[in-house]
Order: structure tokens, then sequence, then C-alpha cells
């Protein structure tokens, strides 16, 4: 997770910082193809057997989803520690993510649907059993182009403290 476009320190994180990850078009060539690969079910593979289902029509794995969300999270993060470098920032090493916590798909998301992920710091504890490290808590969502609130999850991360 990193906020305001750069990595940071777990003493400069405040909760209440928010950042836009980026966003995801799931057209139904993407679908089908992750689907194939990772989740075959006929309403992530073929769009006539999809409007048969309760979904309606051909609609992305949740899997998908969350894989889109991390490819938006990385690309965020990577030109985040790009422009820190180049500005001659001091960059904390980044640690493991210890897992996360109440994934949620609120609502399908279609074939042609553009999810835009964000998150949002929610806390951070020093730890007693690494003092050179911190936890950072965040609520991580996707919004679709509709303004609905389609997937969310509550992420951990260590963090190296100054």
């Amino acid at each position: 997770m990193s906020v305001a476009g750069t990595w940071q320190w777990f003493d400069e994180f405040e909760t209440g910082q928010k950042a836009v990850l980026g966003s995801y078009t799931f057209d139904a060539a993407n679908v089908t193809d992750f689907a194939g690969r990772f989740d075959p079910q006929p309403f992530h593979l073929d769009a006539d057997a999809a409007a048969k289902t309760h979904f309606g029509a051909l609609c992305a794995s949740g899997w998908h989803t969350a894989a889109a969300y991390m490819k938006c999270c990385a690309a965020h993060n990577f030109a985040g520690c790009d422009t820190a470098k180049a500005n001659g920032r001091d960059l904390p090493p980044l640690g493991p993510s210890p897992g996360f916590e109440n994934l949620k798909w609120l609502k399908p998301v279609y074939a042609g649907d553009t999810v835009t992920f964000h998150t949002e710091v929610t806390g951070k504890r020093e730890m007693a059993s690494r003092d050179d490290w911190g936890l950072v808590f965040a609520a991580n969502t996707g919004i679709n182009q509709n303004g609905d609130l389609v997937f969310s999850f509550d992420g951990k991360l260590l963090v190296a403290r100054r």
C-alpha cells in the first residue's frame, strides 16, 4: 500500500491518508482469458451461458478483480518509488503483508466495467516484538464506473520505522 504516490516510512503514515491506485477495464477478452486459466465457470467464459444465470451477463471472476487490484497497486507503488528515487528521497525497505481480512465481492463486475481502486490508511501500530517495524492498516476498495462499490478488503503491511 502506498499513499500519496511514494513509499513511506512508518512514522510518515497518518490515519485518513488516501490514494487512488488506478483503474482497470474488464473487457470480454480479458474476462474470458483470466477465467479460462484460473476460474472456468460458465458465467465467466461464455456470454450466452452467462445470460442464463443469475448474473445475466458475462462477468469477471472475483479473483480477476483481486488480481486487477494488485496490478494497479503494484503499478502505483513502482511509480511512487521511481518518483521518490528521482527526487533523492530515502526509501524504507518494504516489508511483507501479514495478510488481509474481510474480503468482499459486493457486486458482479461485468465485461465492459471499469473499476477504480482506492486505499485509505485506517490506523497503525508499533510492534512490541520488532521496534524497527510497524504495522499499517488500510481499507481497500474498488468502485465501478457507476459509483458502485464492487470490491473491498482490509489490508495490513509491515513498514520500516526510522
